[in-house]
């Protein structure tokens, strides 16, 4: 059982020993009061024992050595007159004996009667009478006998050393029992009003301090698996040593953060070495063969009984060859070669070049071009963008489903906007959209987006995503500006 309390959770622990602590106090604030009420009440009873000891036993010595019976009784039955029984240091009885321990003279001669033996009025009076025989001369004595209802005060009567007997004074215990159970209720009164304030109190700021910590145990036991999310600023608002430990907490969580960030940057370095060392590669291995094709189309062009229509097939060849060309540069990651401006026609060469995979899943193409002449941008970086653009939103499309291609000037900017119906990206997809080998497609070598990427950044311009109610679009922004 201790050890199930000691394993409770701090949000029922701090106030649970809180409360348990306030019980304890409360209780012992109250005994004591009892126990200092019950010790007052006593002392009272004793001093006005002595007192009235002291003054009756100097009248009472010589009624008792002129043998004065009448007398004697005349003058312990005067603290009686208008006394009220209710008052818990009134006395009960006074009996006056001789050095025989035989009632010379008591308030009570029914109960005491006089020259009656003091031992017959039973075992706790004959304790007494041993009791008496040790009180000296001068001296007020009192006496609680186990198992009797009353307080036994003796006083000598004697004087010039000689003693003629003893005034037993009687106090009865069940007098001050209401006085008694007045304080305690009062006692009792203070410790609840004790509790009634103090433990709200404990519990509020038991649970304030406790939360916090059960928020801080919850984030350091999620540093095994992730990153935990910053502890909540207002739940602990304090400069004290858990104030300062929430901070240490949060600058030990920015710390991982950036730790992480160094990390995924390390990696995307590390990425993009490794596509540097492939495109050389891709480079060495291509241009050879893509220079040797351009000239047999350049001389293929030259000969004077080509008809018009296979000369228009020519051009579209030459361009594409040259299109790959660039593209290779673009791999390399290289600061781009010149190129002829954009024209219509190239953004028609797209259209007619991506007819075969849009037969594949036979999407609606939504197509709209507005470009009227030349625009002061590379034609073969635009013509990139565009069919990695628009071979995603094909290949991510549903079966028979929307493609919509939108290319006009802005602000002196072309703007191109790229949509589909396919399923929308997710913010994992969307972190690492444009980073090398990070793939959107169960299948695909993930370079696509990364060389439109690179393309768009040496251009000036900017490339996004997102997601709309039933589309993903990408839209792309090139400053013609920059191209002057």
């Amino acid at each position: 059982m201790i050890k199930f309390l000691f394993n409770l959770s701090f949000r029922a622990k701090i106030p649970l020993w809180g409360s348990l602590l306030i019980l304890v106090t409360a209780g012992l604030v109250g005994l004591t009061l009892m126990f200092r009420a019950y010790d007052d009440l006593r002392q009272d009873v004793l001093i006005s024992a002595d007192s009235l000891g002291r003054t009756l036993s100097n009248t009472l010595f010589p009624a008792m050595l002129h043998d004065d019976v009448w007398r004697a009784f005349e003058i312990i039955n005067a603290p009686f007159h208008g006394a009220t029984p209710e008052n818990p240091v009134q006395a009960s009885a006074l009996i006056l004996l001789d050095n025989q321990e035989r009632v010379y003279v008591s308030t009570l001669p029914e109960t005491y009667p006089t020259l009656a033996d003091f031992r017959r009025f039973g075992p706790h009076y004959a304790e007494l009478a041993e009791k008496l025989k040790g009180v000296k001369e001068e001296t007020t004595q009192s006496f609680e006998i186990e198992g009797s209802d009353q307080i036994f005060v003796a006083a000598p009567i004697s004087d010039g050393g000689k003693r003629l007997g003893t005034l037993l004074i009687l106090y009865s215990k069940t007098v001050s029992v209401p006085r008694f159970r007045a304080i305690a209720l009062r006692a009792g009164g203070i410790a609840l009003l004790v509790l009634v304030v103090l433990l709200p109190i404990n519990w509020y700021w038991g649970r304030r301090m406790a939360v916090p910590l059960v928020q801080l145990s919850s984030r350091m036991g999620e540093i095994r698996t992730r990153i935990p999310d910053a502890l909540d600023p207002d739940a602990y608002a304090y400069q004290d040593e858990l104030g300062r430990l929430f901070t240490a907490f949060g600058e030990m969580v920015e710390e991982l953060r950036e730790s992480e960030r160094m990390k995924n940057e390390m990696v995307r370095s590390q990425r993009l070495a490794a596509v540097g060392s492939l495109a050389a590669g891709i480079a060495h291995e291509v241009n050879n063969p893509l220079c040797g094709m351009l000239t047999a189309v350049d001389t293929l062009k030259h000969r004077p009984d080509i008809d018009p229509r296979v000369m228009k097939t020519i051009g579209m060849l030459e361009r594409g060859l040259i299109h790959i060309s660039d593209t290779v540069r673009a791999l390399l990651v290289e600061a781009r070669a010149q190129s002829r401006p954009l024209a219509p026609n190239d953004i028609e060469d797209v259209r007619t070049l991506l007819q075969p995979q849009t037969q594949k899943k036979n999407p609606h193409l939504e197509w709209h071009n507005e470009l009227a002449g030349e625009v002061a941008l590379p034609a073969t970086d635009v013509r990139q963008i565009l069919i990695n653009l628009l071979l995603n939103a094909i290949q991510a499309a549903h079966e028979g489903g929307h493609v919509a291609c939108n290319i006009g000037l802005k602000d002196r900017e072309l703007v191109i906007s790229i949509s589909n119906d396919g399923k929308p990206l997710t913010d994992e997809q969307m972190t690492h959209l444009f980073e090398p080998f990070a793939t959107t497609k169960e299948t695909g070598h993930g370079l696509g987006l990364w060389v439109t990427y690179q393309i768009v950044q040496q251009l000036g311009g900017s490339i996004a995503a997102e997601n709309e109610p039933g589309t993903v679009r990408f839209t792309v922004r090139l400053p013609l500006e920059r191209q002057s």
